[in-house]
């Protein structure tokens, strides 16, 4: 596996509330601008989605994948860590990741750690910067969703 990525930001919400926005995969063409559209293939029995298909357009990335999620390290109150990893792709060869949602008594910290590696030959340094962008990215726009909802 290729090395990962990470970052955090602290969102005035509550972990529950982030959680919401992150499982809320639908409607992630709303607010991700990377993510052209985003399916449940199937959920759990709990009603979590298991596979989610995407289409994604991130500059010097673009692909239709599926990942598939792990809930189980997720407590009730919305904390813990949800985690994915790559099913299917064209480009992408991985694209593994995870949430972490801590939550404090003034909102919630998401870590988000991010491993991504392409078929095409590319340069590491090209590849550590895309996916910079997408973890920044990915973490600014959830910030800004969560708090325009909550």
């Amino acid at each position: 596996m290729t090395d990962r990525t990470s970052s955090s930001i602290h969102i005035a919400a509550d972990a529950g509330a982030v959680l919401d926005v992150i499982a809320d995969f639908e409607s992630y063409p709303e607010w991700a601008e990377q993510v052209k559209t985003a399916t449940v293939l199937s959920e759990d029995g709990d009603g979590w989605a298991d596979q989610v298909e995407y289409v994604l357009d991130a500059g010097a990335i673009k692909d239709t994948y599926v990942l598939e999620y792990d809930w189980d390290r997720v407590a009730e109150d919305g904390s813990g860590s949800v985690s994915w990893k790559l099913v299917r792709a064209g480009v992408l060869k991985a694209l593994d990741g995870a949430y972490t949602l801590s939550q404090d008594e003034t909102g919630t910290t998401v870590d988000y750690a991010l491993a991504v590696d392409v078929r095409v030959p590319m340069i590491g340094m090209l590849k550590r910067k895309a996916e910079k962008l997408i973890v920044d990215t990915a973490l600014k726009e959830l910030k800004k969703r969560v708090e325009s909802v909550a």
